[in-house]
């Protein structure tokens, strides 16, 4: 089937790096698409993480099912970062949970698709988050839990993946350390932290408001296996998360990234940070990712039945 179409429906069996390129610009077209018609939002965090979203949903990472959301054996994905909501609303649209159209109506009275992850309306949304900074814990206890009843992911032997996207900023909250503290003195193995380190917070850069510095160098210290990555380096991206790792240590991935990447005019603006772009902001956006999507060409990928 052609990557072409409306969604994909199931997870894709092989990793085609061409074709998470191709889901993720399409994923770049629905958050503008999505944030122009609401008329508010998150751009600049949500264009920044696609690359990341795209890779573990499509790039044969994660373990799902669109069919069947609750699959004990599935790989949590939070998004700690919850204001980047409609990364995650685009990517769940494209695997299949629910209906493409549902985008249009991001923050409207009623839709399941609020301006922060609510996993009681929203299929495939693990956890609602928005307040910063808790994603973490939540991923460390989501792990104990599950360690604790002896949950074994898809693979029968090693308990499910908990992939939580970060934003750098919310580092800045003292409870995302206590988590990390948490999560190495347990030997939570199956925590995986994906730090989007854009470098750009609501009120500019993350090292003028409260530096962060070598924000590896702080998870190492913490007792993390720690690996650094091109944010918009698709191989790479997949090379990271499928490394071999010790099963008791979280895994922290720093991933530089741009923010607003993919619209160029948005590239390292932090004032991109929460605005929706006007009707005319959103078309001259919307032909720039076109022009990338013809590039690529068409695309075909195996995926697993369903």
């Amino acid at each position: 089937m052609s990557a072409q179409s409306g969604h994909v429906g199931m997870p894709p069996t092989s990793f085609d790096p061409r074709f998470v390129q191709h889901c993720a610009t399409k994923m770049r077209i629905d958050i503008v698409k999505m944030l122009a018609g609401a008329g508010s939002g998150h751009p600049g965090g949500s264009l920044s993480a696609v690359d990341l979203v795209a890779t573990l949903y499509f790039g044969a990472v994660m373990h799902y099912d669109p069919h069947n959301p609750q699959l004990p054996s599935r790989d949590r994905f939070i998004l700690s970062k919850g204001h980047a909501a409609p990364v995650q609303y685009a990517a769940l649209a494209r695997a299949g949970y629910f209906d493409p159209a549902e985008l249009k109506k991001l923050r409207k009275l009623g839709s399941m698709l609020q301006g922060h992850p609510d996993a009681r309306k929203c299929p495939g949304v693990e956890v609602s988050t928005g307040s910063l900074g808790q994603g973490l814990s939540i991923a460390a206890g989501l792990a104990q839990g599950l360690a604790l009843v002896g949950q074994m992911g898809s693979d029968g032997q090693t308990p499910p993946r908990i992939y939580t996207l970060l934003g750098d900023g919310e580092l800045q909250e003292g409870q995302n350390w206590e988590a990390a503290l948490y999560a190495a003195h347990y030997g939570l193995g199956s925590v995986v932290a994906i730090v989007d380190r854009n470098m750009l917070q609501i009120d500019g850069n993350t090292e003028d408001v409260m530096a962060l510095a070598d924000v590896g160098a702080k998870f190492a210290a913490f007792g993390w296996q720690v690996a650094s990555v091109d944010g918009h380096d698709v191989p790479a991206i997949r090379e990271v998360l499928c490394a071999p790792r010790p099963p008791d240590k979280p895994y922290a991935i720093i991933a530089d990234t741009v923010k607003g990447k993919g619209v160029s005019f948005m590239e390292h603006v932090a004032g991109w940070h929460g605005v929706a772009p006007s009707e005319k902001e959103c078309a001259t956006a919307i032909a720039e990712l076109d022009q990338y999507l013809a590039d690529l060409g068409t695309i075909t990928i195996e995926r697993s039945a369903s």
